[in-house]
């Protein structure tokens, strides 16, 4: 395959590097519309004018780098994808949800140790001892709310219903804190929380107090019925006769935890915020990027909204992104000011496997033969983190 070639073989990608390294800082729009050998190759399962697509950003030291889009963001009608179609963000939701209640305590509204039974009326008494902090690091031992929704339901499951599926439980998993095992539940309670404490329903506190002030205009915390999504990628999976729609599922009007529809486009302005700490204070968002310690000493591997490891030496913040027709992920070197972003519309694929590779052209090596360890042999937190696949 051209690309692994590319990667195992110093001097072609010296040249690679070469190339790219002349074509650093061209806008968004010459690097949608240029060709792209390498880059398509990496991509080429998506690029194909018949079957489901991906948009990609790669954004380094500020700037916009590469942005791409290959396939179609809706069969039917044949649209294709482009930097600005809107896929639904899955658990790259999760660092929105954080930064919507990193604000409420920087207002002085809430703290990270409040337990949340005190909080948020309706919480289950018997998780008395969950804290704020808990739900944001995974740490809490709260029960998924999925495991209580029957396979075959039909009606939609809301943030607000999560209270009344985690009642069916009568403990957690483990003492909160004790241990860390990802949940969906907490951050959907995460998003009440919001709502309860910041006077407005959770999809408004986005859109006012997250998108707006940094110019994400077009994202949106999906409502059907209330909201739209104007350049709205639809989701697929494949089957042995092709691609078949699977664009929602019983959990997917869930907000907190994956609800949130933007472009790859919108989230340049995203990790813009991130940078310049224009949402939250460097002092608050460097609590977010440090993950939590457990009683043992050892890491969580999770701060609030992303994980966090080590790369070859380096700070690298992630997250993927699985749900119903949607398979996406982000990678951030922050040291390096380096974020790779890939967002596809159908089920399955690695797409943090393919952002890492585009990592690779903007990351220097540490080895001596000027490579990279394998993509294939680093292994990402989630991987290993309890019920985070």
């Amino acid at each position: 395959m051209p690309w692994p070639f590319l990667l195992h073989r110093p001097l072609a990608t010296a040249a690679l590097f070469a190339t790219l390294a002349l074509l650093t800082g061209c806008t968004s729009a010459t690097w949608s519309t240029r060709k792209h050998p390498a880059v398509d190759a990496l991509f080429s399962a998506y690029d194909n004018p018949e079957v489901p697509g991906a948009s990609v950003v790669v954004i380094h030291e500020g700037h916009v780098v590469l942005s791409r889009a290959y396939g179609l963001a809706e069969l039917d009608s044949r649209t294709r994808a482009t930097p600005e179609s809107q896929y639904r963000l899955a658990s790259l939701t999760k660092q929105f949800t954080a930064t919507a209640v990193m604000r409420l305590v920087e207002e002085g509204k809430l703290r990270y140790d409040d337990r949340v039974v005190d909080v948020l009326p309706g919480f289950p008494a018997y998780l008395r001892e969950v804290r704020i902090r808990h739900l944001l690091h995974h740490t809490s031992g709260i029960w998924d709310y999925e495991a209580f929704v029957p396979e075959h339901q039909t009606v939609q499951v809301k943030d607000r219903d999560v209270l009344e599926l985690l009642a069916r439980a009568d403990r957690t998993h483990f003492p909160p804190g004790s241990a860390v095992r990802y949940s969906n539940s907490g951050y959907a309670v995460l998003a009440l929380i919001v709502e309860h404490v910041g006077g407005m329903p959770f999809a408004r506190f986005l859109r006012e107090r997250v998108f707006a002030p940094i110019g994400m205009n077009s994202a949106v915390a999906y409502e059907a019925g209330i909201s739209t999504v104007p350049q709205r990628a639809y989701g697929y999976v494949a089957e042995a006769q092709g691609f078949r729609p699977r664009d929602q599922s019983p959990t997917s009007a869930v907000l907190g935890d994956g609800g949130i529809y933007a472009s790859v486009a919108e989230l340049v302005a995203w990790d813009a915020a991130l940078d310049a700490n224009t949402l939250v204070g460097a002092d608050t968002q460097k609590l977010a990027w440090t993950p939590a310690v457990l009683p043992d000493g050892s890491s969580a591997r999770y701060g609030f909204g992303w994980f966090i490891d080590e790369d070859e030496g380096r700070v690298r913040l992630s997250h993927h992104g699985e749900t119903c027709g949607f398979t996406n992920a982000i990678v951030k070197y922050p040291e390096q000011r380096l974020t790779v972003i890939v967002l596809t519309n159908r089920a399955g694929g690695e797409p943090w496997r393919l952002a890492q590779r585009l990592a690779d052209l903007w990351l220097p090596p540490d080895s001596a033969d000027g490579r990279h360890a394998p993509v294939e042999t680093r292994a990402w937190p989630f991987e290993t983190i309890p019920n985070a696949r």
